[in-house]
């Protein structure tokens, strides 16, 4: 198990060092000068001399690799022309928000989505498979940009039930920052009041983010529940008294886990990426929204930053993936 998981770790850190060198590659190719774009449109030819010597952008691109590299080594992601900051800064400042809502989306999509997927399995063919597998397609089908602007209209608009955007109301004071997720800090420190509020801005935008998520999950969770139950070693439980709910819930659920818990690796990177499109929709301040700003901006050390953030994010949510699927499966810890 130990040599498993060294080898899984091994090419996680391939894999990150690869997207290194894309990340930058295509940042540096990019048709925008950051230099003259910071320094404003009425510098002159010295004033963007100046940033562009104080930035390193007037190095050899191999020598800006090789710095690039080293910074990456001791935590330093560069630093940001329009902020002014260090880009680990603003990443530590803005990617709690986005961790707390990919975190409660997960947690619904798998919440919902695998008892969906194991009532439609055992349900075959049924008006409710048909009717969850007809809100499976519908939920990938629908993009997240316009699905949260239709929730805003319906929820915040007309029926006034929940924010429109943010993550608290200006007169909610808010918890002490010991994660800088709300709802993990105002329950810690007892903070009801903030926690409701968080929760209600925390909503619209955690069900569209969740939704393709579930429905991916509820899809595969059912096709494997459906070839599990229609097993031998299923058959042979049912015929020595081993209840249904047990075989279901048990057995059956266990071995159907293994192609699902790969589909959850996959959509946690993919949450990750698409919160670019759902926290610019519901205003809520995390790296999406701030990897937007710095895109528009043409300030790329951000934005390589919040890719190298999602990358790393993706890569550890796979090799945690494929340690389960060792541990559940023992044949795979011999595989190659």
């Amino acid at each position: 198990m130990i040599l498993f998981v060294l080898k899984r770790v091994a090419l996680t850190g391939l894999m990150l060092f690869g997207l290194v060198c894309i990340t930058f590659t295509v940042s540096n190719v990019a048709p925008s000068d950051p230099a003259a774009l910071a320094a404003g449109p009425d510098a002159t030819r010295d004033m963007v001399e100046t940033i562009r010597r104080e930035y390193g952008l007037d190095r050899p691109l191999p020598e800006q690799f090789v710095r690039y590299l080293g910074g990456l080594l001791q935590g330093d992601l560069g630093r940001s022309i329009v902020t002014t900051r260090p880009v680990t800064q603003d990443l530590a400042r803005y990617f709690p928000a986005t961790l707390e809502l990919v975190l409660l989306s997960m947690t619904l999509g798998v919440l919902v989505g695998v008892p969906m997927g194991m009532v439609s399995a055992v349900l075959k063919n049924r008006a409710p498979d048909h009717a969850t597998r007809f809100v499976a397609v519908s939920l990938v089908a629908l993009p997240a940009f316009w699905f949260g602007i239709l929730l805003q209209l319906l929820f915040s608009v007309q029926l006034e039930w929940l924010p429109t955007s943010g993550r608290l109301e200006v007169a909610t004071p808010p918890p002490p920052p010991l994660t800088g997720m709300l709802l993990f800090d105002s329950l810690a420190s007892g903070q009801w009041a903030t926690f409701g509020d968080a929760l209600s801005h925390a909503v619209l935008p955690a069900l569209v983010l969740s939704f393709p998520c579930l429905a991916s999950i509820l899809r595969v969770n059912r096709a494997e529940m459906i070839e599990v139950l229609g097993s031998d070693y299923v058959t042979a439980a049912r015929a020595h008294g081993i209840s249904r709910l047990r075989v279901v819930c048990v057995l059956a659920l266990r071995n159907a886990m293994l192609p699902t818990l790969a589909i959850i690796g996959l959509r946690w990177g993919w949450m990750l990426g698409s919160t670019v499109l759902v926290e610019t929709v519901f205003d809520w301040p995390g790296i999406g929204l701030y990897a937007v700003s710095s895109a528009i901006a043409g300030d790329f050390k951000p934005v390589m930053g919040v890719t190298l953030l999602i990358g790393l994010n993706f890569m550890i949510a796979n090799l945690i993936v494929d340690i389960l699927y060792g541990v559940l499966d023992p044949r795979l810890r011999t595989a190659p």
